[in-house]
């Protein structure tokens, strides 16, 4: 289930409990998710995950049930309308980016083109 749109990016419950387990696990402290993209992988932009405790003014920021996620104006562009979901599975498990305006994907899933 998608909890809420914002910014053009979409986390469902699974990748937000996740990120939120992550956090309590390794005790950062008031930290929030940054999601990025960055040029580089097998297609040409590849998706970026961390963890942040400043904004910048050129971040847009946006809050999903207690999660801060933090996003550059850059990668926003790219970011618009991808879904971040998680999965436990044992094989084909973790985090994955959905883009339905990617051109081309690698057969990881992490890098696209647009």
């Amino acid at each position: 289930m998608i909890l809420e749109r914002s910014c053009g990016v979409v986390l469902t419950q699974n990748a937000v409990k996740a990120v939120k387990g992550m956090i309590a696990r390794k005790t950062l402290g008031p930290v929030a998710l940054r999601l990025s993209v960055e040029g580089g992988g097998c297609s040409g932009l590849s998706y970026k995950m961390g963890f942040d405790s400043e904004k910048t003014p050129e971040d847009v920021s946006l809050e999903m049930d207690g999660l801060s996620i933090l996003v550059d104006i850059k990668s926003a562009v790219y970011l618009q309308d991808v879904t971040l979901d998680f999965s436990d599975a044992l094989v084909g498990g973790g985090f994955k980016f959905t883009n339905p305006s990617a051109k081309t994907t690698c057969g990881c899933g992490h890098s696209f083109s647009a």
